[in-house]
């Protein structure tokens, strides 16, 4: 089958704040193809006619809700008029480390910073004196942790604190590395140490963690509300936290939620069992604050819900089945416990335990999608598509503009 030329799939990164809060999503435009063809220029004008056509008609603007878009530009998309059809309040203009910093290259990012953009400047790893023109400009550089050692990392940045911006640490991949930049004050982080496990031998689940998995058990059991309230009453923290995700603008409902009989009454057993999904990933003290692993878990569940739409117009029980799948997926990073420990006497249906177990089935493979789109891995994107009869980049983009738009929301009180 020959690839189709416009075959690009839109791809998003987490961006945090030193407290771990989103800040932002790199946004990643990557072609099926699988050799790189950022050289041709007809995929230029490809590339950046995607990007332009994503925020104009796919909604990417609005589904970023209050957070930036970083979007990779190397020189020939940096001197394109095509980039001043995007939002300069929505984007920063990442400059990528193959971008030679000319006088041309130096001019355009300047008349770029007064249209209003944000500029970044990609992977950088040791400053060079010709870089000194853009660093003049940039308002934030990423640092590519991957081949620093400690004392390069140290002298890269005193480097970089002589001028005024702001510096993000790219590739973490632990929480020890994102203590190390925290402490060399870094402002911003990428990469999935926050989404990564670390498994504690011994460790159990806490209190809390154990009544939502008994309540997952009972709901999916369809058991009494009498049976529902029991369990939640003696935790005032899960308790508010569900009342404060059912009133959130993302259910779309008129009427405050005020108790707990009133949750079940109001929701159903659908979309309970949704919410408890989602509570999984917020503070059982009843915090206001919102992690950015439960807007992942619930943009990938919201993604792989939407797609399972397409698949099986109709086939509300797939949808489910879906969500469900893209929640759980992140359990085991959320609870560093391995998912056989997690999920111990809850009865999963046969196809959601073998997606989550080894990929297998075709929530498996809704799943192993879902991972490349948050990569970024265009190849794998459409070898996966290929697997899966009646999706292509088109509908998988608005899905996942979607999926932003609706995870956004999570925790946000309906003021209707």
């Amino acid at each position: 089958m020959t690839e189709r030329n416009d075959e690009i799939f839109i791809g998003r990164q987490p961006i945090l704040g030193r407290n771990h809060e989103l800040f932002a999503y790199e946004l990643l435009f990557r072609s099926g193809r699988q050799r790189n063809a950022a050289d041709i220029p007809d995929d230029l004008l490809a590339s950046a006619a995607v990007i332009s056509h994503a925020f104009a008609d796919l909604g990417v603007e609005q589904a970023l809700g209050p957070y930036k878009g970083f979007i990779n530009c190397d020189a020939s998309l940096l001197l394109s008029d095509l980039l001043e059809a995007l939002p300069s309040d929505k984007i920063v203009l990442e400059v990528l480390e193959t971008v030679d910093p000319t006088p041309e290259i130096v001019d355009r990012c300047r008349v770029l910073k007064d249209l209003g953009y944000t500029l970044a400047l990609d992977d950088f790893v040791n400053f060079e004196e010709k870089f000194r023109p853009l660093l003049d400009l940039v308002e934030i550089v990423k640092v590519d942790l991957m081949p620093l050692d400690a004392a390069s990392l140290a002298s890269t940045t005193q480097a970089l604190k002589k001028f005024p911006l702001q510096l993000l640490a790219e590739k973490v991949d632990s929480s020890e590395l994102a203590e190390k930049c925290h402490a060399l004050g870094y402002t911003y982080f990428q990469g999935y140490f926050f989404a990564k496990p670390t498994i504690i031998a011994g460790r159990k689940l806490g209190h809390s963690q154990l009544s939502l998995m008994r309540l997952l058990g009972l709901v999916l059991e369809d058991a009494e509300t009498t049976k529902l309230e029991t369990v939640l009453k003696p935790e005032p923290g899960l308790t508010l936290n569900l009342l404060r995700l059912t009133n959130s603008a993302a259910t779309g409902l008129r009427t405050k939620i005020t108790s707990i009989r009133h949750a079940i009454t109001v929701l159903g057993r659908r979309q309970l069992q949704r919410w408890l999904q989602l509570l999984l990933y917020t503070d059982p003290s009843g915090s206001h604050t919102v992690s950015p692993l439960l807007q992942l878990a619930a943009s990938r569940g919201r993604l792989m819900e939407l797609l399972g739409g397409k698949l099986h117009p109709g086939r509300r029980d797939f949808e489910d089945l879906a969500f469900m799948t893209g929640i759980m997926s992140l359990m085991p990073t959320l609870m560093s416990i391995c998912l056989a420990d997690i999920l111990r006497g809850i009865e999963l249906p046969s196809s959601v335990r073998k997606a989550l177990d080894s990929h297998e089935g075709e929530l498996g493979t809704l799943l192993k999608l879902t991972e490349a789109l948050e990569s970024g891995d265009g190849p794998a994107c459409s070898d996966i598509v290929a697997q899966l009869p009646g999706l292509d980049a088109t509908t998988i983009n608005t899905c996942l503009a979607q999926a932003l738009a609706w995870a956004n929301n999570i925790g946000k009180q309906n003021e209707a």
